[in-house]
C-alpha cells in the first residue's frame, strides 16, 4: 500500500514562495504520475501539476502555469511543488496523489482529480499580509 504525506505548508506573504513536499512510502513501482491539488472549503479540487514517472514531464493547468514547478527528489520517494509569487486566492489546502500507472495519452495533461488513486491528507497554504 502506498502512503503519501505532505509537508511544507504555512503561512506566507503575498509575493512569497515557498515549497511543498510529498513524501511516498510503500512505493515500489515505477509506472506511475504524481498530481498536486489544491482545494477551498466549498469548492471542487482544483488540478495544478503532474509527473510522469516514465518520462519525466510535467503538466500544468490553470493558475499553476508559469507559477509552480513539479519535481521529484533523487530519491524518487519524495516530490515537490514549487510555488512562486504567491497571492491570497492561492491558500488551500494542497494535496498530492498518485496514480498507478499514470492517466494515459493525453489525460495526464489534464490533471484530472478522478484520475488518482491514493492521496495525501494535504498541507495547508495561507497566503495573508
Amino acid at each position: 500500500q502506498v502512503y503519501l504525506v505532505e509537508s511544507g505548508g504555512g503561512l506566507v506573504q503575498p509575493g512569497d514562495s515557498l515549497r511543498l513536499s510529498c513524501t511516498a512510502s510503500g512505493l515500489i513501482s515505477d509506472d506511475y504520475a504524481i498530481g498536486w491539488f489544491r482545494q477551498v472549503p466549498g469548492k471542487e479540487r482544483e488540478g495544478l501539476a503532474a509527473f510522469d514517472s516514465n518520462d519525466g514531464r510535467s503538466w500544468y493547468v490553470g493558475s499553476a502555469k508559469g507559477r509552480f514547478t513539479i519535481s521529484r527528489g533523487t530519491t524518487k520517494k519524495t516530490f515537490f511543488l514549487q510555488m512562486a509569487s504567491l497571492w491570497p486566492e492561492d491558500s488551500a489546502i494542497y494535496y498530492c496523489a498518485i496514480s498507478i500507472p499514470p492517466p494515459r495519452g493525453l489525460a495526464i495533461a489534464t490533471v484530472f482529480p478522478g484520475d488518482y488513486d491514493i492521496w495525501g491528507q494535504g498541507t495547508q497554504v495561507t497566503v495573508s499580509s
